[in-house]
């Protein structure tokens, strides 16, 4: 990682999107205390329970021309700075000074997030077809306090991460 990473900003919502901007956030098995999915089936759970995206990857797609912002497509933590590369199944990333996750896979885009993208076009972040553009999931492995502007470090390499 080139420089400091950081947390850009903690997202929830009480079901859907976008997911507004917090202060700090109390992280546990299950995600963000007060953040809630509108579809339980398709997101939250232990394996789900925080959702990724870098700022970097989001102002590059908002230059081709789609309105995507921090928050609208989901994710509960921007960050900022991190070689999105590094996020990959199994990684390990420290959030702040207490919060220990797992990058469980890579998120499905869904029509949700629709408003999000020109033409409605949420396809656009799906891994398989775009790799290195998705949002990430991942499990807390310890729980704890976050807050903007911590630091985000890498723990452990992912399996595609490479040496």
């Amino acid at each position: 990682m080139a420089g400091q990473a950081t947390i850009a900003q903690i997202n929830v919502s009480g079901g859907g999107v976008p997911k507004k901007p917090v202060p700090l956030a109390v992280v546990g098995e299950l995600g963000i205390a007060g953040d809630y999915q509108a579809d339980s089936r398709s997101h939250g759970g232990v394996e789900r329970a925080l959702c990724l995206y870098a700022e970097e990857v989001i102002e590059a797609v908002r230059a081709e021309g789609h309105p995507i912002t921090p928050g609208s497509a989901g994710e509960n933590i921007t960050t900022r700075g991190l070689e999105w590369s590094l996020v990959q199944p199994g990684a390990h990333f420290r959030l702040g000074a207490e919060v220990l996750i797992e990058i469980t896979r890579f998120t499905t885009p869904c029509k949700t997030i629709r408003g999000s993208f020109e033409g409605g076009d949420f396809n656009r972040i799906h891994h398989k077809l775009h790799p290195g553009w998705s949002r990430a999931y991942a499990r807390v492995l310890e729980g704890g306090v976050i807050r903007p502007g911590d630091a985000v470090e890498l723990v452990r390499a992912g399996a595609l991460a490479g040496p």
